[in-house]
């Protein structure tokens, strides 16, 4: 039996590497779970703080493995939530966290947010930052 690949699941897990990676060197860390643990929890603050039209266009832009990740556990009801200020949204992130008290959840999602800026389109980037108050659309700068 010959091995044969699918080329779409090999890039996307090259692609979702190169991001853990780049989330691992600017954090200084050396665990790739940690990294992963850092995108899945912005990603779901992020998402839960969009409209369910700009979670769609975002959603759009990113490799198939992180798009999986960013919808893992949605619902979309009585979404967006409401929530306007960074502590709010830097409790979600921590959460994640709970376990590791040494991470700074602001840094992680700075660096996150590095990261998306990135690999997803400048326009992408404007139009999230626009459904966000300015208290958590100030941690995109």
């Amino acid at each position: 039996m010959t091995q044969t690949s699918l080329a779409p699941l090999e890039s996307t897990i090259q692609t979702t590497n190169i991001w853990l990676n780049e989330i691992l060197e600017r954090m200084g860390w050396k665990d790739q779970h940690r990294a992963y643990h850092a995108l899945r929890a912005v990603l779901h603050a992020l998402r839960d703080r969009l409209t369910v039209d700009e979670t769609a266009a975002l959603s759009a832009q990113l490799p198939l493995l992180i798009r999986g990740i960013f919808y893992e556990g949605w619902h979309p009801h009585g979404k967006p939530l409401k929530e306007r200020h960074k502590e709010q949204f830097l409790a979600h992130v921590a959460d994640a966290f709970r376990n590791d008290p040494d991470v700074d959840p602001e840094k992680v999602t700075r660096v996150v947010f590095q990261v998306m800026a990135k690999h997803i389109t400048h326009g992408e980037v404007e139009g999230i930052k626009r459904c966000l108050p300015a208290e958590i659309r100030s941690l995109w700068e």
